[in-house]
């Protein structure tokens, strides 16, 4: 009689533990199920977030090759252009500052590791190579600027940061064709190629 009673007891709580360790199963995958690892929107804020921190890289960079420009360039015209971008990005860097801190995204302080290769790059050159390297990569940058902060504006989901992309855009394209002129200057012949970095983004213009 007790062995009788110590398996249907053992059974029991072998059938209990089973049907509890089942419907725990079945609750998580449940719950599991009705979750979204990142949401439409917590995806858009990354994307927005992603473009104010290379933004702001890309703004850091301008400036220290703006600064560059005026010490290793000859050409007055690449003299000029350097100190422009370096007056109107700094300017540019304080609003994107003040659109990140209003939508509590961290910028960045450093360069990114293509910025810091392309000064590194053009830091061992001086005069009139420094001259036709410095526009070519000007103006390729300013291209693909044109085409994130155009991206930005036009689909991006954070109201700030998008309308800091939309306010900077016709600065870029000013700046873009200010680039074009310089190399026309500098490099008449090579007016259609364009230098060593592919996409960097500056901090508006």
């Amino acid at each position: 009689m007790l062995s009788v009673l110590l398996q249907t007891t053992v059974g029991k709580i072998a059938y209990v533990s089973g049907l509890t360790l089942l419907l725990t199963s079945l609750g998580c995958w449940a719950v599991l199920g009705h979750q979204d690892p990142m949401s439409p929107e917590a995806r858009a804020a990354m994307t927005d977030q992603t473009f104010a921190k290379e933004a702001a890289r890309g703004g850091m960079a301008e400036i220290q090759l703006g600064k560059l420009a005026e010490s290793n360039g000859s050409s007055e015209a690449v003299k000029t252009f350097g100190t422009r971008m370096i007056a109107e990005h700094t300017k540019a860097a304080d609003k994107l500052k003040q659109a990140a801190e209003q939508e509590h995204i961290t910028l960045p302080t450093d360069l990114a590791p293509k910025d810091q290769a392309t000064y590194d790059s053009l830091a061992k050159l001086n005069g009139a190579e420094f001259d036709r390297a410095y526009a070519q990569d000007m103006v390729k940058d300013h291209q693909q600027d044109l085409r994130d902060f155009q991206h930005e504006a036009n689909q991006g989901n954070d109201d700030v940061i998008k309308a800091f992309a939309a306010d900077t855009l016709p600065m870029i394209q000013q700046h873009l064709d200010q680039a074009k002129e310089m190399l026309k200057t500098v490099a008449p012949t090579s007016s259609h190629r364009t230098g060593s970095r592919s996409s960097r983004m500056p901090s508006g213009r």
